[in-house]
Order: C-alpha cells, then sequence, then structure tokens
C-alpha cells in the first residue's frame, strides 16, 4: 500500500530566497514534484533583496522530508535555514502538565491547603477512607501504566521511550472526558513486580489503565490486579479495542442487513487485542467464530497450544477448520484482523461472502490494502485516519472511565463493556449511516458523554458503585455543612 504525505510526519523548513523571480513558484513546484505536500507558506521576514519563508510540508516519512529537503536546497538562490519536525517540536518538555485548581495568594490560602489545615482533612481519611474520594484527587484520577514491552507496533522499547505515548493518553483522558491520568511507566517487566508496584500505588487512583504490556502477560496482570483491587482495571489495549470493534461491528450488519448470531467471523491475531475482541464477540452472540495466527487456524489438535490459544480453540472452529487464514476466510461473513501487514490479497476478499464486512485493523499497514478491500467487501474499516470508519480507542477509553469515576465503580465487566459499544454504535443516527460512516469521528461531541451515561447506568444497575450515595457531606460539594460529620482534632 503507498504511503501518503502525512501531518504526522510535518517539517517546516526556513528559507531565504531573492525578493524578485519566481522563488516561491519554485518551491512550491520542489515539494509537490517530490511527493510532498505544502500546507503552509508563510513570509517571516522581507528586504528589499530578499524574503524569509517558512515553508511547513506533509511527507510521507522520515526519509521523504530529507528528501524534499535537499530539492529545495537545489533550487538556485535558496538558502536553507532551520528545519524543524513538528511532531517533535509539539513534545519538547512534554505534553501534560499537573497545575492547582486553587490559587495560593496568602497565608490563609497556605494554612488551609497545606499546613496545619490540611492536618484535619487527612484525619478525617483516617478515620473513614471513603472520604479519599471526594477530599483529593483520588475520585478523578486514572493510573496509565505500562511496562513499554509492547508499545503501538514498536515492539518492546522500554519505559522512558513509552513515556510520550502514555502523556498522549493522559491528554486524551483530560481532553474527551476532564479525567486527570497519570503516566506511571515501570522498569521491569516482572509480572509480580508489576503487580505489587501497581497494588502499592493504587490509593491515590480511582481507576488503572493498563497500556501497552505485551501478551500473554498483560492477562495474568489484568486479572490479578481486578481480583486485588476495589477500582476498576481497563487494559485499553483489550478492551478498548474489543469494544469499538462490537460498535463498529453492530452498526456494519445494520448496513449489511445481516444478524449477529447467523454470521460467521474469522480473526487474524490471537494476541492481548484478538483475544479481547473474540470474547466481547461471543458475549454479544457471536456464535460462529474461527480464528487464525501466524502458524494458521487455531484448533484443539495444535500442540503449540499456551492457556490463551487453547482457550480460543475450547470457544471457537465449531466446524473444525485446520489450515491458513486465506483458506478459513472463504465464504466468511466478516474479517477482522488484528495482526501484520498484508497477510490476505484482493482475491481472499472477493472469496468471502456477499457484503462482506472488513475489519483491517493493523497499523499502520493493514492485513488487506483498504483500497483492494473496497473492490469486493460491502464495509472496510482500519485503523487509520486517512481512510473511512477508523477503529479508534479514543472513542471508548475516556468515556468508560467517565462513567466508572463517575459511579465510583469498583470493577468494569463484560454487562459495562456491551453497554459502551451500544451506546457509541448509537451516536451514528440511521439517517447518517452508511457503508463509509458506520463509526463516529473522535470528536463528535456526543461521543464520550454518551458512553458515559451507559457505563454509570451499567454499574449501577449491577450494585457496583457509589455515585448515588454519598456518605459524608463534603463543603463546597454538598449544600449544607454538616459539622457533626467534621469533628475537632487537636493538632
Amino acid at each position: 500500500m503507498a504511503t501518503v504525505p502525512s501531518v504526522s510526519n510535518s517539517i517546516t523548513v526556513r528559507l531565504e530566497v531573492p525578493a524578485s523571480g519566481g522563488a516561491v513558484s519554485n518551491i512550491t513546484t520542489a515539494v509537490e514534484s517530490s511527493g510532498g505536500s505544502v500546507t503552509g507558506l508563510d513570509v517571516t521576514a522581507s528586504g528589499l533583496e530578499a524574503l524569509r519563508i517558512d515553508v511547513t510540508v506533509a511527507a510521507a516519512s522520515v526519509a521523504h522530508g530529507e528528501e524534499i529537503v535537499e530539492k529545495l536546497r537545489a533550487i538556485e538562490g535558496v538558502t536553507i535555514g532551520k528545519v524543524s519536525d513538528r511532531t517533535f517540536l509539539m513534545h519538547l518538555g512534554g505534553k501534560i502538565e499537573m497545575s492547582s485548581k486553587l490559587p495560593i495568594r496568602n497565608r490563609d490560602d497556605l494554612s488551609m491547603i497545606y499546613t496545619p489545615g490540611v492536618a484535619r482533612v487527612c484525619m478525617a481519611i483516617a478515620e473513614n477512607p471513603e472520604d479519599a474520594r471526594r477530599l483529593t484527587i483520588k475520585r478523578n484520577s486514572v493510573a496509565v501504566v505500562t511496562d513499554g514491552s509492547a508499545v503501538l507496533g514498536l515492539g518492546n522499547i522500554g519505559p522512558q521511550a513509552a513515556l510520550p505515548v502514555m502523556e498522549g493518553k493522559a491528554a486524551l483522558f483530560k481532553r474527551f472526558a476532564g479525567i486527570d491520568a497519570w503516566p506511571i511507566c515501570l522498569d521491569t517487566q516482572d509480572t509480580d513486580e508489576i503487580v505489587a508496584v501497581v497494588k502499592a500505588i493504587a490509593p491515590g487512583f480511582a481507576g488503572i489503565n493498563l497500556e501497552d504490556i505485551s501478551a500473554p502477560r498483560c492477562f495474568e496482570i489484568e486479572a490479578r490486579l481486578r481480583e486485588a483491587l476495589d477500582i476498576p482495571v481497563f487494559h485499553d489495549d483489550q478492551h478498548g479495542t474489543a469494544i469499538v470493534v462490537l460498535a463498529a461491528l453492530t452498526n456494519a450488519l445494520r448496513v449489511v442487513g445481516k444478524e449477529i448470531g447467523e454470521i460467521r467471523v474469522v480473526m487474524s491475531g490471537a494476541g492481548a487485542a484478538g483475544t479481547a475482541i473474540l470474547k466481547l464477540l461471543l458475549d454479544a452472540g457471536v456464535a460462529h467464530a474461527t480464528v487464525a495466527d501466524v502458524r494458521g487456524v487455531v484448533h484443539g489438535g495444535r500442540e503449540d497450544l499456551n492457556d490463551s490459544l487453547r482457550w480460543i480453540a475450547e470457544h471457537t472452529n465449531r466446524s473444525g477448520r485446520t489450515g491458513s487464514l486465506k483458506e478459513a476466510v472463504a465464504g466468511a461473513d466478516v474479517f477482522i484482523g488484528v495482526s501484520a501487514p498484508n497477510v490476505l490479497d484482493g482475491d481472499d476478499i472477493a472469496s468471502m461472502a456477499d457484503n462482506a464486512i472488513v475489519f483491517a485493523l493493523a497499523n499502520p499497514d493493514p492485513e488487506v490494502d483498504p483500497a483492494v478491500a473496497r473492490q469486493t467487501a460491502a464495509v472496510v474499516a482500519t485503523g487509520r485516519s486517512d481512510f473511512p470508519n477508523q477503529i479508534n480507542n479514543v472513542l471508548v477509553f475516556p468515556g468508560v472511565f467517565r462513567g466508572l469515576l463517575d459511579a465510583q465503580s469498583r470493577t468494569v465487566n463484560t454487562e459495562m463493556m456491551i453497554a459502551a459499544a451500544r451506546a457509541l454504535a448509537t451516536t451514528v443516527t440511521d439517517d447518517q449511516l452508511n457503508a463509509n460512516y458506520i463509526i463516529p469521528s473522535v470528536f463528535h461531541p456526543d461521543v464520550a458523554k454518551t458512553v458515559a451515561a451507559a457505563v454509570r447506568e451499567a454499574a449501577l444497575a449491577a450494585g457496583d458503585g457509589g455515585g448515588q450515595t454519598p456518605s459524608r457531606p463534603t463543603p463546597g460539594i454538598v449544600g449544607t455543612l454538616d459539622t457533626a460529620a467534621f469533628p475537632t482534632f487537636r493538632l
């Protein structure tokens, strides 16, 4: 699949050019003839003999950007100054910060925000730990935890290299759900140590978002933390992806007029995301599913099955298929890929059932070229932003955690995830729904609040949450101060 220019690879080149002549048109021609795209051209200084111009260019890759710069350098009379990578500039000094919600203007403010006044608040929480949810940032805080072992599609790059991603995640929590999220990058990939550390820091948070931890360790880490903690633990690579896929599939089936219980689904990928997607689809009503990994179709006769693959073999592949992914996908109604680039081609998609649905989610290069898949499939979705129907986790995790925090939930379960998927699907109305619009934009104004409301209702309906019954009144949160609820302590 050809790579196209993207803002994520954009650069700004400072040039000095002669004031007369066709320098500006030569610059534009040089960029476009190199396959780049000029997105901005600003004259930042002017003199009698020369102009200083900042040219912003979208390139397809870092190497492509360097090629464009060399093409600009070759223009007669042009002098190259500073070349800035716009993405790196955005990350300078980090993307998030902590700020105080209250001004500290004088001694009175200081004595209430900090010592001695804060001691009375500490003692109130010591007496009743649940007050931490109302008297501290805990009520609105999520830890974004990684060990750097499976970062994006980059692999095991370690905790420091993972930090920019975790910062970005925290920024998205704030932007879309008003949640204060904190990047926690752990310098260990030992399962026992990760569990111990997260348990130790949990008192300061109302939820744990596990991120970019490799399979199969992520399954055990999540399961053990859910068992040990009284706050929800959500692995976004698993459950966030699964919720968006279920929502998108729900609407894709509306487009093609098929029922979830009657379709045959073939999946490529049996890692963290693939397993979570499979489990949620089965819970949502999919009855016929087959999964393939790098060794072919997962079935009970394979000798290389670990616990996770054995579970898949026991719960899928009713017809006892063996062989390759290409063989399995023939006649299937739905293909879902969370695996590797270019594992299928146009002939494979053409072999699927009529009105086929293809979710090729490997990123940045999908399992099949979306343009090729669209020639025969009725609905195509990817993980990319430059094609219709982007399956993007940011559609889910802010709203899910907003709902969990608002309900003061102590866990997250399948019913909440299905509720989130259904809510996300409903943000696409009947008059909006079509093959190129089965899932809303991440900037759709109703997404986070709709998902949050559904998750909150599901949590409260299950009796999991204290959002409706605060145990003690708190100044600023309720209208009347109950002085009996705040005993005086000797300082």
